[in-house]
């Protein structure tokens, strides 16, 4: 077996560790009482998940500009949109 090869393992077992150990922090906040925050946390450890999936096994981290564009504006229409959302549910 190859050095890349190992080091391609590790990298993806400690990805794999890290989403689940968010997973389990993900459901523990999930019985926190933080009030509105509660959305905004999971969300926030969902983008978290969401980041490192893209990054390793989408293999995103190695592309060029174009491909980062075409990934990151529909992550910002998508923010202007939960942000919206929040503002209003806030406001009400």
């Amino acid at each position: 077996m190859s050095h890349e090869t190992t080091g391609a393992r590790r990298i993806f077992f400690t990805i794999y560790i890290a989403l689940v150990l968010l997973t389990v922090v993900t459901v523990l906040v999930s019985y926190t009482d933080l009030g509105l925050m509660n959305v905004v946390v999971a969300l926030l450890i969902a983008s978290g998940k969401a980041s490192l999936v893209a990054l390793f096994f989408m293999n995103l981290k190695s592309e060029d500009r174009l491909v980062w564009g075409f990934a990151l504006v529909p992550i910002a229409f998508l923010a202007l949109i939960l942000f919206g959302t929040l503002v209003d549910t806030m406001l009400r």
